[in-house]
């Protein structure tokens, strides 16, 4: 059973007949039989071998069998080797218990007896395999156990992360549900006026001037929920890849304008100001849709935590790059929520209460890097936070006073 562990034997002797003669006396076809002519060949193989079992002469000239023991005993890799020694002197006791001294297992004299021979080296092969199965065993079984710690890291680990993003499930879905309300209660107050002025036929309240602040109230509720849905939408896309890119040349600054005007209640309804400084022109080869849809969410980031203070907002052309940058001065950012601000469903507010799915920031990062571009921040607590999209743009697009 154990015979696929392979078993080396060392023989040495002086003499190439005795070597002859105990190799063929010893030869079996799952051994390999290695021979030796004096102490030092026999020193060399047992640097390049692991050997079952060594059978020396005790007789030869220059280092004799028991010095070669001594040898053997004395290093960390051959003192482990059974040893059996050859002699043809006398069965002295002395000279037998000068071998056992020597680190000797057994001691045979010349002539040899064939039967005690092959039997030692049947009991010490099968002793070697023995054990070298049994060391299989024990590293077959640390490795199983290095395998079964290393899986249950995995498990421990899937079963953090099925948590967390249980959790994070659970706070979505309540983020979800708190900004749906939002402008939902919003209309729902509109219409029950509106149901409440027709009872009572109250055909003052729908005026011209009230008629247009309702729809215009009406719109901006609407407007966000769409945002909210779009949001949620393109989340399903980023996950699936399957986020749209659909890139045509416009003017960059063209973009920021016009949004720096439609933003412009907004920023009335904020009590800030929005300043524009723009090259002309600033053309490139992007996605407008989704360009405006990332510097939108800086916008309303800038309104949202900018505390009141000015925004300014700048556009330009350096290093092959357009450039669009937003500052405020409001809450700023942590150093330490500046990586955190990127993730999904994250929302630092220096303990403000804030709208929002946590999403715009994700979504314009996937957005800004989906055109090979990168967006990056730049904030201290209390001194505000600078936004930088930077996109690549094509050498041929770039102003003409550069």
């Amino acid at each position: 059973m154990l015979r696929h562990i392979q078993a080396k034997l060392l023989i040495v002797d002086d003499l190439p007949e005795n070597l002859l003669a105990l190799a063929a006396l010893i030869k079996r076809p799952d051994l390999l039989v290695y021979q030796a002519l004096s102490a030092d060949q026999a020193l060399s193989l047992l640097l390049q071998h692991e050997f079952a079992m060594a059978i020396l002469d005790v007789q030869m000239p220059g280092m004799n069998g028991f010095e070669l023991a001594e040898l053997m005993r004395g290093t960390e890799k051959t003192k482990n080797i059974p040893i059996v020694f050859v002699s043809a002197a006398g069965r002295e006791r002395n000279y037998a218990f000068k071998g056992y001294e020597s680190g000797a297992v057994d001691f045979l004299h010349k002539p040899l007896d064939t039967h005690a021979v092959k039997s030692k080296v049947n009991v010490f092969v099968d002793l070697y395999r023995q054990s070298k199965a049994m060391k299989q065993q024990v590293e077959a079984l640390e490795q199983s156990r290095r395998e079964q710690e290393a899986l249950l890291e995995q498990l421990q680990l899937a079963q953090s992360e099925l948590q967390q993003a249980v959790r994070m499930r659970d706070d979505f879905m309540s983020i979800v549900a708190h900004e749906v309300r939002t402008p939902l209660n919003g209309l729902i107050l509109e219409t029950q006026l509106r149901k409440l002025h027709l009872a009572r036929d109250n055909a003052a309240a729908f005026s011209l001037d009230k008629m247009h602040a309702m729809v215009d109230r009406d719109e901006r509720q609407i407007n966000s929920l769409i945002r909210l849905i779009e949001d949620m939408l393109d989340i399903s896309r980023i996950r699936t890849g399957k986020l749209s890119i659909r890139p045509s040349r416009f003017d960059l600054v063209q973009l920021v304008r016009g949004l720096v005007e439609n933003f412009a209640p907004q920023v009335q309804a904020a009590q800030s100001s929005l300043t524009l400084q723009a090259e002309q022109p600033l053309e490139g080869y992007w996605d407008e849709f989704r360009i405006e849809q990332v510097v939108s969410n800086l916008l309303t980031n800038a309104l949202r935590y900018g505390a009141k203070s000015p925004i300014e907002v700048r556009v330009l052309a350096q290093d092959g790059q357009a450039r669009v940058e937003v500052r405020d001065h409001g809450i700023g950012i942590s150093e330490d929520n500046q990586q955190r601000i990127f993730q999904q469903f994250e929302r630092v507010s220096a303990n403000h209460a804030v709208a929002g799915l946590g999403l715009g920031l994700f979504i314009s990062e996937q957005i800004v890097s989906a055109h090979g571009g990168s967006i990056e921040v730049e904030s201290r607590l209390g001194e505000g936070a600078l936004f930088r999209v930077c996109l690549p743009l094509d050498p041929a697009a770039a102003p003409r006073n550069e």
